[in-house]
């Protein structure tokens, strides 16, 4: 059996790449599709304006800011004032979207997310830029590795967390134009990563992506990891392992009978996720198995610890978020 050395750069900058449900396209951002969805469903709905708060180009809002400046309100860095002006404005009949990196918009306005937003089951849109630990350079302070366990607790939220740029922008324009719905987070990234999926792809809040058949072992990924769970099951598959991929860009109701029925088909289960291992697309997917289906699982993600700076890649690998450890902990689960 041949040692796996797979060629990241080539896999991120081949010019094209067709694989099943798939084409890899180019590099870019998640950050900039959340700004063009917010554009296009703001494009037949003046209802929907869009508050700063000091971060708008990196986290995408610029987009909307350029193209709608006076439904943009820039508020400072004050990121719970602005969930408070934000339900404020949804309950005197706007859609409002707030963004801002993650950390803070997840966290530090978690209690005016819970009570004002949540309570309140009021349809605004919360942008939780730079997710996870491909933001690089910027450090541990950051790379928000606990968003996705701190709002899926919450009652009434809707957590999306997009694969590609494609995918952003269509779940960004369908969570803003969803009718009489409560608070939708939106999870998304900061440096460019593959875009791969359609344009007209088939694709609904709260039902499960198949990227790709498998019947050996279940890969269920979000986020930036898709990609790589894609790549991974390519090597497996030279291995005479038919690993099946799917996309849960929903974790938030999560899709209950597509993890149920992969799990029943392959008898095996590996999460992946650009997030900490504790509370995120794991514990979701495994709550969901150990209620209904218990099969033998493992998880891929951050291992209870901060992360640091460093390139964006450079990091992915170090803390084993990449194809390689999919690989290998996918193999060790079918031993």
């Amino acid at each position: 059996m041949r040692k796996f050395i797979p060629n990241f750069e080539s896999t991120f900058t081949s010019v094209f790449m067709q694989k099943g449900n798939y084409k890899y396209v180019r590099d870019i951002a998640t950050r900039f599709g959340f700004g063009e969805g917010l554009v296009a469903a703001a494009a037949s709905n003046d209802k929907i304006i869009a508050l700063g708060s000091d971060i708008t180009a990196s986290v995408g809002m610029q987009i909307f800011k350029d193209a709608f400046p006076e439904r943009f309100y820039s508020l400072g860095i004050a990121e719970q004032n602005a969930v408070a002006v934000a339900a404020g404005m949804a309950l005197s009949g706007m859609i409002p979207v707030f963004s801002t990196y993650g950390v803070f918009s997840a966290m530090r306005a978690l209690d005016q997310i819970r009570i004002s937003l949540c309570y309140n089951n009021l349809h605004v849109i919360i942008g939780g830029a730079h997710a996870g630990i491909s933001v690089g350079p910027d450090g541990a302070t950051h790379q928000a590795l606990e968003d996705i366990a701190v709002m899926r607790v919450l009652p009434n939220m809707t957590l999306l967390s997009p694969c590609d740029y494609t995918q952003t922008k269509i779940l960004t324009q369908k969570a803003a134009e969803r009718k009489d719905s409560g608070p939708v987070y939106i999870r998304y990234g900061r440096e460019p990563m593959p875009d791969f999926t359609s344009p007209r792809q088939n694709i609904e809040i709260g039902k499960a992506q198949l990227l790709k058949e498998g019947s050996h072992i279940s890969i269920m990924a979000t986020g930036h990891l898709v990609w790589e769970s894609l790549v991974a099951a390519d090597e497996l598959a030279k291995r005479g392992i038919s690993a099946e991929v799917i996309n849960i860009h929903t974790i938030k109701p999560i899709d209950t009978e597509a993890v149920i029925a992969s799990a029943r088909k392959t008898g095996a289960v590996l999460t992946a996720e650009e997030h900490q291992i504790s509370g995120g697309l794991g514990s979701a997917v495994a709550e969901v198995l150990a209620k209904a289906f218990p099969v033998r699982m493992d998880f891929v993600g951050m291992n209870d610890s901060f992360g640091e700076s460093g390139q964006p890649r450079e990091l992915m690998d170090k803390y084993g978020m990449n194809a390689r450890t999919i690989v290998e902990k996918a193999l060790n689960l079918l031993k």
